[in-house]
């Protein structure tokens, strides 16, 4: 019976590998025929041959794989060098199944002993040390040696310093050092703290000091894309915060106790794509007194607080709560606040008694069963500070900082404005601002997100400036209607589906403009049907002058944007030091990588800007840009190559070869196209809302860039109506994303993913950098996070993941970020790069830390609640971290 085992055992091994052999026969054949590597097809006549040879039992198969090894070895050398990842991926499954044919129950079977064998001691068999074995086990050693020194080697590591620079100090914009009073800590958007308790000496005896959970978790009809990316502003001793189902909490500074909690009730039944909310806003106080009583109330304000009565919830201090102060902090414990200042909370509208009174909806909306705030919430009379919130269906609600009520002295008496006023094609939900609106003085300017590739028929893109308090209508600048800035008129409206800002904006009130992130206009890969105006702003960062909304300046960063490549990021405002003279500066991040540094009072380049050539050849109906902007500090990734291929194993590199060579692929700017084209960087960015952050005093920049390839194809669509990309509709009022109806075409688009789920370009796809800002020069750059989340076997092997988030820099020189896919708040030395602390979250860190001070001691607070899209674990955790007292 020994032969049948001896046989079976081999011939099964030689059928697998002459099987995968034909597969790579198949896919290599494909892939030659294309114009790719001939590699593939040598390696199958490898497999094949050695599983036949198997199956016959000869020593020769282990020669023939040695020969197999040499020549896998020998290539990924040529291709890829000593870089680990990539070489894994070529060889990995190579070598694994080289080590299993030179064990013992595999060779001992190999060879056939004659009877004169046996006579003179002979053993044909061969071993790992003997023979056949002995070739295939020295080859093999070879390569296990190159790939344990490309495990030491990072050649995508760049190695530097930046040392302290003599820049100037930031101007504090009235925002006190231990606070972070807006979301950017102060209008510049720098994410730049003057604290200096923890620095990167101490940072890692940092420990959790407290921990708030705000109870707001997902919930069946969510949108995929529900977020909790909450940045708090720390105004006095207390945190503002905003959850994605619409709430905001005050919390105590000093112990993250929960002071006062509203719950705003917004409008169900919303077309959303996204629900989130990044932050809220603040006023300072500027010491007005609440205005003398008046014996008869103007209707609106009588009719708001008859109907408060008649809805509210009889909570302690509700019916006589005093004015709000111009003070910034409470004297009451936290548990004294909490307790006179409960919440409001309403899962529905509450029914009126009398229908005399005014309804808890607002009967002048264009939209339906809008809520009116002041109507279903606790008000206060008269707020001199306030906070600013832009809900998820369409408006915008101030709160007194003090106890969470509703300012019944903005809006005219409603404590909210409504913003579905002037809009085209309303449908609630495909509309509303997922960022902070930007306060300045006695004004509010908000923008928002609409519907991105549903339809042609969206919402306008316009830019808001509010009075405050009366919440009237300053100015509106509309990019389809640039010129036209005064008040839309009763029976007017704004240009439908006009390029939109939903990132946020920066503001210098010395030099009167406030500079706004201009995204794309829907559908983003199809621009054949667009206007001169929205040719001209589209993908644009634009200066507007407070005063009456008019355009000072604007600079396009990308030209007739057919990728989605919207500015997604805060301009952040600093001075730089140039041939010995201060200059206002501004540098906008890009999706594509870009960092322009330009002058931010006039809108020319610091930092040089060239135009290239750009590919050409869009679908019929379109046309693309000649050229595309390019600046001197640029985070822009290298053409890809089929070379740049990955896979967890050899054959899913090979599909993603197949793949390369079946999309359009000319570089980046590829237009979309009917056969599919390859875009990178895709529209996630190397840069997103989470911006950079600038040290002003060291004139650098620490940056987070992601790379990750996208793939577009557009589909010709046979009327306006029909669902081509979408398998059915979607449940109740979510939109069917990438339909485009309306337009020619609708699109499918998605990471460039092998079979199995991995990218198919090869790691690291995410870094953290450190850039010069006066000469462009990158000093420092290396691979960031862990793919512990990512696999079944958390194994935290540093692969450089992608990130999704701001950053945070202290005066003491390091940086704090979370956005990684793997669940860590980490700190770096700004110097060099190192990093220097983390610290486990329990859920994905998909936002932006922020610093501050209270009682002497710095904290370091991050919101961990996960992103849908990224599919990082969902949470509800704010979490605190400070230096132990």
């Amino acid at each position: 019976m020994a032969p049948v085992r001896h046989t079976a055992l081999t011939s099964t091994v030689g059928v697998i590998l002459a099987v995968l052999g034909l597969v790579l026969l198949a896919g290599g054949g494909w892939l030659a025929w294309l114009g790719g590597s001939l590699y593939y097809l040598a390696a199958g006549i490898g497999f094949v041959l050695t599983g036949a040879l198997l199956i016959a039992r000869r020593p020769a198969a282990l020669l023939v794989y040695a020969l197999l090894v040499l020549g896998t070895f020998v290539w990924a050398l040529w291709e890829v060098g000593l870089d680990w990842w990539p070489l894994a991926a070529r060889g990995g499954v190579v070598v694994l199944i080289g080590l299993f044919l030179i064990t013992p129950p595999v060779t001992r079977r190999l060879g056939i002993t004659t009877v004169a064998d046996a006579l003179d001691g002979r053993t044909p068999q061969p071993s790992a040390f003997r023979g056949a074995g002995l070739a295939l086990t020295a080859v093999l050693a070879v390569a296990l040696v190159g790939a344990l020194a490309s495990l030491f080697l990072d050649q995508h590591r760049i190695e530097g310093r930046i040392e302290t620079a003599n820049g100037p100090q930031p101007d504090p914009r009235g925002v006190p050092a231990e606070g972070w009073q807006a979301y950017g800590r102060t209008s510049d958007g720098q994410r730049y703290s003057p604290l200096g308790q923890i620095t990167p000496e101490n940072v890692s005896d940092l420990q959790v000091a407290w921990q708030y959970n705000t109870g707001d978790v997902s919930q069946p009809n969510d949108p995929e894309e529900t977020t909790f990316q909450s940045v708090p502003l720390k105004v006095g001793n207390r945190l503002f915060l905003c959850t994605p189902h619409q709430a905001i909490v005050a919390l105590d500074a000093g112990t993250g106790a929960e002071v006062w909690r509203t719950d705003l009730q917004i409008r169900g039944e919303l077309a959303l794509q996204h629900l989130t909310c990044r932050g809220v806003s603040y006023k300072p106080p500027t010491g007005l007194a609440p205005p003398a009583p008046s014996a008869a109330l103007d209707a609106p304000a009588a009719a708001t607080q008859v109907a408060q009565a008649a809805v509210a919830p009889q909570t302690p201090g509700s019916e006589t709560s005093p004015p709000a102060t111009a003070t910034t902090g409470s004297s009451e414990s936290p548990a004294e606040a909490q307790r006179s200042n409960e919440p409001s909370t309403f899962q529905e509208t509450p029914p009126l008694p009398d229908s005399g009174t005014l309804p808890p909806t607002d009967p002048r909306s264009p939209v339906g069963n809008l809520p009116l705030a002041a109507s279903v919430q606790r008000t206060v009379p008269f707020c001199d500070a306030m906070l600013f919130m832009a809900t998820a269906d369409g408006r915008l609600v101030a709160l007194d900082p003090e106890t969470g009520s509703v300012c019944a002295n903005f809006g005219g008496g409603d404590g909210q404005v409504d913003l579905w006023n002037g809009m085209p094609y309303i449908n609630p939900g495909s509309y509303y601002s997922t960022s902070p609106a930007i306060v300045l003085g006695d004004r509010v300017i908000v923008g928002g997100t609409v519907l991105d590739n549903v339809s042609t028929t969206e919402p306008s893109g316009v830019i808001r400036a509010y009075s405050i308090p009366s919440g009237d209508l300053v100015w509106n600048w509309d990019s389809g209607n640039p010129v036209d800035t005064a008040p839309l008129q009763p029976g007017e409206a704004y240009t439908p589906n006009s390029p939109n800002s939903w990132s946020i904006m920066s503001v210098d009130e010395a030099l009167g403009l406030v500079y706004v992130p201009l995204g794309n206009q829907p559908p983003d890969q199809f621009g054949g049907d667009r206007s001169e105006n929205v040719e001209r702003f589209s993908s644009s960062v634009v200066a507007l002058r407070i005063s009456d909304g008019t355009v000072a300046w604007h600079f396009q960063t990308v030209h007739h944007d057919l990728w989605d490549y919207d500015v997604p990021s805060q301009p952040t405002l600093f001075d730089i030091e140039r041939d010995g003279q201060r200059v206002p500066a501004l540098i906008q991040p890009t999706k594509q990588g870009e960092l322009f540094v330009l002058n931010r009072e006039t809108g020319e380049p610091i930092l040089p800007v060239r135009e290239e050539p750009a590919p050409q050849g869009a679908v019929p109906g379109d046309f693309t840009a000649p050229t595309q902007p390019h600046s001197a500090l640029s985070f822009n990734p290298p053409a890809l190559t089929e070379t740049d291929m990955w896979g967890a194993t050899l054959f899913d590199q090979l599909a993603c070869r197949i793949a390369f060579h079946q999309h359009r692929y000319e570089g980046r700017f590829t237009p979309p196209s009917l056969e599919g084209s390859i875009i990178y960087p895709g529209n996630f960015g190397v840069f997103n809302w989470g911006s950079v952050a600038v040290d002003p005093v060291r004139q650098m920049v620490f940056a987070t860039p992601t790379y990750l390839a996208f793939t577009s194809k557009l589909i010709p669509r046979p009327n306006p109506d029909a669902l081509v990309v979408t398998d059915g509709a979607p449940e109740g009022p979510l939109p069917a994303l990438n339909e485009n109806f309306g337009a020619p075409y609708a699109v499918e688009m998605g990471p460039f993913m092998s079979p199995i789920g991995v990218p198919c370009q090869a790691p690291p796809w995410g870094y953290v950098a450190g850039a010069d800002l006066s000469t462009g020069e990158i000093r420092w750059m290396h691979k960031n996070g862990t793919v512990r989340d990512l696999t079944p076997v958390p194994l935290p092997i540093p692969m450089g993941v992608p990130g999704l988030g701001g950053a945070v820099l202290t005066a003491s020189g390091l940086a704090f970020y979370s956005g990684t896919i793997d669940y860590y708040v980490r700190g770096y030395d700004v110097t060099t790069g190192a990093e220097v602390w983390k610290a486990r979250l329990p859920a994905g860190g998909q936002s932006t830390p922020m610093t501050y001070e209270e009682g002497g001691r710095q904290f370091l607070v991050v919101t961990a609640g996960g992103h849908g899209s990224l599919g990082t674990k969902r949470g509800d955790a704010v979490i605190a971290y400070a230096l132990p007292q």
